[in-house]
């Protein structure tokens, strides 16, 4: 585990430390340290890969799951959530308490997903009733698979 410089939400230019290294705040937790990619909003659903590259989540997406804790676009460095309670773009209408998975927006989810694009380890924990934005998720080092058995 590394110690923070700057806030978990800093954007870095210039990778300032190594790619997949892990830190947690004092609430317990987890973050990794990854690439950024084009469109990432604060909450955006992110797939990574052995390299630590990340994709906005899509449907047909595997890998492990990360939560953008800034606005971590193309070129640019940053934390990203993988364990614990996070704040996370869920689509509207999203029942409280949901098993959620890609749901129509690339970086979204939803409990309306297809059975392929289901993540292991998250459950949301707030209704989206009110409409499309940020809202708790609980994590437990999410993962997508396209369907296969985990």
């Amino acid at each position: 585990m590394v110690q923070l410089v700057a806030p978990l939400s800093t954007v870095d230019t210039i990778a300032q430390y190594t790619l997949g290294s892990r830190t947690m705040d004092k609430s317990g937790n987890e973050y990794i340290y990854l690439t950024g990619v084009a469109s990432t909003i604060v909450g955006s659903w992110v797939t990574f890969d052995e390299l630590y590259i990340t994709a906005l989540l899509v449907s047909g997406a595997k890998g492990p799951l990360g939560v953008s804790m800034g606005i971590n676009v193309a070129s640019r460095y940053g934390w990203y959530q993988i364990y614990g309670s996070a704040e996370a773009c869920v689509i509207t209408t999203t029942a409280a308490d949901s098993i959620v998975g890609f749901e129509t927006t690339s970086g979204y989810v939803g409990d309306g997903k297809a059975a392929a694009d289901t993540i292991y380890g998250a459950i949301c924990r707030d209704s989206s009733a009110a409409g499309t934005g940020v809202y708790t998720v609980q994590l437990y080092y999410p993962m997508v698979a396209n369907g296969a058995v985990v």
